[in-house]
């Protein structure tokens, strides 16, 4: 069986719906946007949304795909760091519910939070604190790891610590891995872009970004960027919102358009369409199957709110795949 390896910030959401988006003015967080922040913002964040409808769940970009991937059968693992504290039991109960082996270091520090502020509109806005997440170093890989492995997904928002996420990509192909890298957010690719680059040209084999992220990347707007992505990785894969997602790998090119839904919240959209598409990679599908796959889950992750898909509709996903 195909086993996918993920690395990513280990992160707990804080799920807060906000009333008016001047909230977000009054932050200073940019909306749309993911911004680190400290542990007194985050604590000023809990107290100007107290009394707002607000839930938990494990979350970072890389654990989300994670998880979609275990629910949909591949065997998974994932590496992050979480703190000895009731945040970091929470993210380690959830892997292990979902069949997920941790790969975990626990450290002293608080674990990290993401507080994720969800518009009228649905779109999410990212206060993000680190804690314990930032701690993960190259000094904590090792070739035991990726042993056994055949795909690498890691995310972009680790993209900040340039030695640990090249340890990862060089420690991936010593061992044969295909590496998959979801660009996670515009503003990250914009802080990093001579890194990325040269790292997407030297590793990566699947790209994954939204349009915000492309046009960061390449200046380009999607189908352009796609044409530009696709010339240096071997699956390029650009999602543009009601659009649907644009697939170009080599000579072959598809549009997958989006399942019709309502709207809660986008969180997780992007992850979960990276598990369903990578989950049909691992069968060893066609493209159309995996784009299809890939809008189903974003399609159902953002009927309600938070990254996670409930038990009713994985079971509604296992039956409509078999039409696939």
């Amino acid at each position: 069986m195909t086993k996918v390896l993920g690395i990513g910030n280990a992160l707990v959401d804080l799920l807060i719906q906000i009333e008016d988006d001047k909230l977000l003015d009054d932050l200073k967080l940019p909306k749309g946007s993911m911004q680190l922040v400290d542990a007194r913002t985050k604590d000023h964040i809990a107290k100007k949304s107290a009394g707002l409808n607000t839930s938990m769940a494990s979350g970072g970009s890389a654990a989300n795909t994670i998880h979609g991937l275990a629910r949909l059968g591949t065997e998974t693992a994932f590496i992050g760091t979480v703190g000895k504290d009731e945040v970091g039991d929470f993210f380690v109960s959830d892997l292990e519910k979902s069949n997920i082996k941790p790969l975990l270091n626990i450290s002293s520090s608080p674990s990290g939070l993401a507080s994720t502020l969800i518009s009228k509109d649905s779109e999410r806005t990212f206060g993000t604190y680190l804690g314990a997440a930032i701690e993960l170093s190259a000094s904590h890989l090792y070739d035991e790891q990726f042993k056994g492995h055949d795909y690498l997904h890691i995310e972009g928002y680790l993209l900040q610590n340039h030695d640990l996420i090249g340890k990862a990509l060089k420690l991936a192909k010593a061992n044969g891995l295909t590496v998959s890298l979801d660009m996670a957010s515009y503003n990250v690719v914009e802080d990093n872009l001579e890194f990325l680059k040269g790292m997407v040209a030297q590793y990566v084999d699947v790209l994954f970004a939204n349009e915000e992220e492309a046009k960061a990347f390449t200046g380009l707007e999607p189908e352009e960027a796609l044409e530009k992505i696709s010339e240096i990785v071997d699956i390029a894969i650009v999602k543009v919102g009601k659009e649907g997602s644009i697939i170009k790998s080599g000579d072959e090119k598809l549009k997958i358009g989006i399942i019709d839904t309502t709207v809660a919240d986008t969180t997780g959209a992007g992850d979960l369409y990276a598990a369903g598409f990578l989950h049909g990679l691992a069968q060893n599908k066609d493209f159309e199957y995996c784009g299809k796959l890939g809008s189903l889950l974003a399609g159902t992750v953002i009927k309600n709110i938070g990254a996670k898909i409930s038990g009713e509709d994985w079971d509604i996903i296992k039956k409509k795949i078999q039409d696939f």
